[in-house]
C-alpha cells in the first residue's frame, strides 16, 4: 500500500493528522513509517542538524580519524564528500528501505565502505550516533519531545542499517547501545592533531553556507553543542556562559512557532532540498561517493 502523503494546512500549518499516525502506529512494526514521518514532515531540520553533529562525534577516536585524513575526502572535497553522506541516509531514511531507492542506497554506501578497512566496533560507534544524536537533540531543541515509541523507531530502523552492513554484535536495546557506546569512548576517545585537522575542515565546510560577516560564530556554535569528551578530543574550548545562554535561548525561541507552522517541504526529500554539490540536480545513486572509487567499479 501507498503510504500516505500529507499537505499542510493553509499552505504554513502542520497538519495535526501527521502526529495522529504516528500514534496510532507499533515501532517493533511500523518503525520504517514512523522514522519516514519524523524526518520528512516533524523534525527534517533537527534531524538534518543532528546528523551534522554526529559527524563529529566520529572525530574524536584517532583511528577513525587517521583512516578519513588518509582518504583525503575531508579535506579536499569537503562539501561533496558531506552532500553525498547526507544524501544517501535520507534516501534510505526518507523512502524506507525496502523500497527500489533505499535498497540502492544502502548497497551503494556498502560499496563505498568496501574499499577501507573499518573495525566492527568503529562501524557500531557511527551507527550508534545517528541513532543518540537524533533523539537527544530533537528532546532538547525540537519543538516537541519523541515518545517512547518514536525513539524505539530510531532505534530498531538503524539497527536494521546496521544488519544490512553486515555489522555483527549489534546491541539489542537501547540501554545495551549506550554502554557500549561509554565503553567505546573511555577506551578510545583522547586528543590527537587529526582528530583536530578533521574537526577544522568540518568547520570550514559550514563557514562556506554563510557570508563572511558571520563565519566567525560557527566554531563557537560547534564548540557550544558538543560535550566536554569532544571538545577535548578537538582541543577545543567551551565558549564563554553569555554565548552558550544566547544560543540556548535562541533555540528556545525558536521552538514556540514551530509548535504550528512550519517552512520546511512536506515532505522534505532529497529532490526538494537544496544541495550545494549538486545545484544542477542530485545525480543517480550510483554516482554518490568519492570519484576515485567510483571509478575503480567502473573498471
Amino acid at each position: 500500500m501507498t503510504p500516505k502523503v500529507y499537505s499542510k494546512i493553509a499552505g504554513l500549518f502542520r497538519n495535526p493528522a501527521v502526529r495522529g499516525e504516528l500514534q496510532q502506529l507499533d515501532p517493533e512494526r511500523d518503525y520504517q513509517r514512523m522514522v519516514q514521518l519524523l524526518v520528512g514532515y516533524e523534525f527534517p531540520f533537527d534531524v538534518t542538524r543532528a546528523l551534522e553533529l554526529a559527524l563529529f562525534h566520529t572525530y574524536a577516536n584517532p583511528r577513525t580519524s587517521a583512516l578519513l585524513v588518509r582518504t583525503g575526502e575531508f579535506e579536499r572535497h569537503g562539501q561533496k564528500r558531506y552532500d553525498d553522506t547526507a544524501i544517501l541516509i535520507a534516501w534510505f531514511m526518507q523512502y524506507g528501505l525496502n523500497t527500489e531507492t533505499g535498497l540502492r542506497a544502502i548497497t551503494q554506501m556498502n560499496r563505498i565502505h568496501g574499499f577501507y578497512q573499518i573495525r566492527n566496533d568503529d562501524f557500531l560507534i557511527v551507527l550508534s550516533t545517528f541513532i543518540f544524536y537524533p533523539i537527544n537533540w530533537i528532546n532538547r531543541y525540537g519543538w516537541r519531545k519523541l515518545s517512547p515509541a518514536e525513539e524505539r523507531a530510531f532505534f530498531l530502523f538503524f539497527r536494521e542499517v546496521g544488519q544490512r552492513m553486515n555489522l555483527t554484535d549489534i546491541p539489542q536495546s537501547l540501554a545495551e547501545l549506550r554502554s557500549f557506546t561509554d565503553a567505546y569512548e573511555a577506551a578510545h576517545f583522547r586528543y590527537d592533531e587529526v582528530n583536530r585537522r578533521l574537526a577544522d575542515a568540518t568547520v570550514r565546510i559550514v563557514e562556506g553556507w554563510l557570508p563572511k560577516p558571520l563565519r566567525f560564530a560557527v566554531k563557537p556554535v560547534f564548540a557550544a553543542l558538543i560535550n566536554d569528551k569532544l571538545r577535548e578530543a578537538f582541543g577545543y574550548q567551551r565558549p564563554p556562559g553569555w554565548f552558550c545562554g544566547l544560543l540556548e535561548g535562541a533555540f528556545w525561541l525558536r521552538k514556540w512557532p514551530l509548535r504550528w507552522i512550519t517552512f520546511k517541504p512536506y515532505p522534505t526529500l532529497v529532490e526538494n532540498t537544496y544541495h550545494r554539490s549538486y545545484q544542477t540536480g542530485v545525480p543517480a545513486v550510483e554516482e554518490l561517493g568519492p570519484a576515485k572509487l567510483l571509478h575503480r567499479t567502473r573498471e
